[in-house]
């Protein structure tokens, strides 16, 4: 399989998630200001022209971050990444995993937007992330990770998306839960090695 991606954009939780099922995969990378790979365009791999994208041995293209999260779940039941089928902790998963996708990914994106100038986005971060981020932490001020005390795909999805703030001049430092949250993550060989994968570490 191969894995297309941009360092720290989205498809880290797509990787993250591959490590944790111990699922073998090429990594691809995406210039996205030239739509090109070493293997060349890469709209004619995917013409949403985004990522992540997962390409089967097949050649089947698997895209869309949340789902491809689901895909890696249930094709590894062992790594248990997901709760049981028809359990009420797989709805309350996905429900976090849709929560992450069209509310906080979606409201972080506006964020690189460089159509909007800073005044701009500072109103929207004030007026619209906040609220997310004091969700988000007053849940993690009672659980480890998204369902608890066990780790899951939504997790990988959360982490990934809560990396960016610092790169757009948001400040979440002060959210105790949340802080504690990504240095729990950062501790899991799973995340280590994907983020030694797309060149993030400091000491890379």
């Amino acid at each position: 399989m191969k894995l297309y991606y941009s360092p720290g954009s989205c498809g880290l939780a797509s990787q993250i998630a591959l490590r944790e099922a111990g699922q073998a995969y090429d990594l691809i990378k995406v210039d996205f200001k030239t739509k090109t790979t070493v293997e060349g365009d890469y709209l004619k791999v995917s013409p949403k022209g985004f990522i992540p994208v997962l390409k089967m041995d097949d050649g089947d293209l698997l895209t869309e971050g949340a789902v491809i999260l689901q895909w890696i779940a249930d094709k590894n039941p062992a790594a248990k990444l997901l709760p049981p089928f028809g359990t009420r902790e797989r709805y309350t998963a996905l429900e976090w995993l849709n929560f992450v996708a069209s509310d906080l990914h979606k409201g972080m994106a506006v964020m690189f937007s460089p159509f909007l100038d800073e005044v701009t986005k500072k109103r929207f971060a004030d007026g619209n992330l906040t609220s997310k981020f004091e969700y988000i932490d007053e849940h993690l001020s009672r659980n480890d990770y998204v369902l608890g005390a066990q780790f899951s795909v939504a997790d990988a999805y959360l982490y990934n998306v809560l990396s960016w703030p610092s790169r757009v001049r948001i400040d979440i430092t002060g959210y105790a839960s949340i802080q504690k949250f990504m240095a729990r993550m950062e501790q899991r060989a799973s995340v280590r090695a994907a983020l030694q994968a797309e060149g993030l570490l400091a000491n890379d």
